[in-house]
């Protein structure tokens, strides 16, 4: 997506799940049909129960969650143990259930395919913004700011919802633009302070060890879905970013 000439600011890349939207409800919606797709005996409940919520920051693709979903119907579940050692936790899962990644992504979107062409409202009232974080974007352009969105969903959608939601930014790319280093070393020839906004700790750390990207300011909100110890002992260039940090001029930020 070609972008518009610069203004003399920053310009402030957010990831979107855990920074701009929280989608904890589709995601337990979503996760717990797919499961019960591939398992009708599963005895999930509506709501999503507090160890899934847990659990989110550790999940990096979305056939994950539908097993995570599974697995938090099994008598005896240790949430400590599947914390402590997460992949481990799904490579024996997956085998013991003789799923498949493929076959537990299908069935997660096709329950999505579903409830979207059912009815679209309804899904987009899954997700909601961050309390705050709607106004304090439009607020940027006072401050000859722009932002944009880089997030590992499809463009499309996340345009959509940002649309829903009244949110009009100056791009969007999506998975198919490539990894989130990649993206930002094509937005770092422009010459422009770049300020990259995130949840995931691992994500930052990433774009703090590529070559090119040694100059962008890393921010990882306090409010995302963190995973335990995220917020300890951040290295230099990641500043912790808190909801009334977000809300003060950029010039006061950490």
């Amino acid at each position: 997506m070609t972008l518009d000439p610069p203004s003399g600011g920053p310009l402030l890349v957010f990831d979107f799940d855990g920074v701009l939207v929280d989608g904890m409800a589709e995601y337990w919606y979503s996760a717990r049909r797919a499961a019960l797709r591939l398992d009708p005996g599963l005895q999930l409940p509506e709501l999503a129960p507090p160890a899934f919520a847990r659990l989110r920051p550790l999940i990096h693709k979305g056939w994950e969650m539908v097993l995570v979903a599974a697995e938090l119907a099994t008598v005896g579940f240790d949430l400590e143990a599947a914390l402590a050692g997460y992949d481990q936790f799904c490579a024996r899962a997956i085998e013991r259930r003789s799923w498949s990644p493929a076959a537990l992504q299908e069935a997660l979107e096709a329950v999505r395919r579903d409830a979207i062409e059912r009815d679209r409202s309804a899904w987009w009232a899954l997700h909601r913004p961050f309390p705050g974080v709607p106004q304090r974007l439009k607020s940027l352009a006072a401050e000859e700011a722009d932002w944009l969105v880089l997030t590992t969903k499809g463009a499309a959608f996340a345009r959509e919802l940002l649309a829903a939601f009244d949110l009009v930014p100056l791009a969007v790319y999506g998975h198919e633009d490539g990894s989130k280093p990649e993206v930002l070393l094509r937005l770092a020839l422009q010459g422009r302070p770049l300020w990259f906004v995130e949840d995931r700790r691992p994500t930052l750390e990433a774009v703090r060890a590529t070559p090119g990207l040694e100059s962008v300011r890393c921010f990882l909100v306090s409010w995302g879905y963190l995973g335990p110890g995220d917020r300890d002992h951040l290295p230099g260039g990641i500043a912790l970013l808190e909801p009334e940090q977000l809300a003060a001029p950029l010039a006061r930020w950490p």
